[in-house]
């Protein structure tokens, strides 16, 4: 019986979100026994160097290493493909890319090709993001290769306010309120498409504006992994 590939998780940026992504993964695979779940290698390391103190505040180590070294720990034990359930940590890509012979399923291009397929060209997006993720240009290089513009909240520290908070006290009243003020500027703006590309605020993605089109990137990434771990199974598998 063939079996479902086995996938390899960049973690613990934060912990809940790596918890977040496994558990969508459970319940988006229709399984009849435990088999049929895609199997996971998981490096839970909350010790990755801030990528806010780094990128923001010019104050922290390069996580760069770090994640190229969990990288390699997963190629080794068995990970076909790697996964990392943290949008800012995406700007180190091409170190854990370099450091490794098996790819890296990027929420990055997923949520680019999912806006293009969405809007197509001229189409504009808002991002409900972190700040170190809008000064890296992280997602506008992608999305202005596709045609796409983009648009952020003016608030930036705001954003960066609820995130830390997130991290330290769950998700409060007043951190959805913060998510969904800013949803409400994007909409205003233009952007009725939105990306959930923080995974703090994955944890509360069901505060956007009612009015939107709103997209988790790990929902985009859960379904990567589904997907390439699956490739290959027999249809009556899948």
């Amino acid at each position: 019986m063939k079996v479902p590939q086995t996938i390899g998780i960049l973690g613990g940026m934060g912990p809940e979100a790596t918890i977040l992504l496994q558990r969508k993964l459970v319940e988006a695979v229709p399984a009849r026994d435990d088999c049929d779940h895609i199997p996971l290698l998981i490096d839970m390391n909350p010790q990755v160097p801030s990528r806010i103190a780094h990128l923001i505040e010019g104050t922290g180590a390069d996580p760069g290493p770090t994640l190229a070294a969990m990288a390699r720990r997963l190629q080794t034990v068995g990970a076909v493909a790697l996964a990392m359930p943290c949008n800012t940590a995406h700007h180190y890509a091409e170190a854990i890319t370099a450091a490794v012979d098996i790819p890296l399923l990027n929420m990055v291009e997923l949520a680019a090709d999912h806006a293009a397929e969405t809007l197509g060209s001229g189409g504009c997006v808002g991002m409900l993001a972190s700040p170190a993720v809008r000064g890296t240009r992280l997602f506008e290089t992608a999305f202005e290769a596709r045609g796409l513009s983009v648009i952020w909240p003016k608030e930036d520290d705001a954003m960066l306010a609820a995130i830390r908070a997130i991290k330290v006290e769950g998700p409060t009243t007043a951190v959805r309120q913060t998510l969904r003020a800013a949803s409400e500027e994007l909409a205003a703006a233009g952007g009725m498409l939105q990306f959930v590309a923080c995974s703090e605020f994955s944890l509360i993605a069901d505060s956007v504006a009612p009015n939107v089109s709103a997209v988790d990137t790990i929902d985009l990434l859960a379904r990567e992994i589904i997907k390439f771990a699956q490739a290959g199974l027999p249809e009556e598998a899948v």
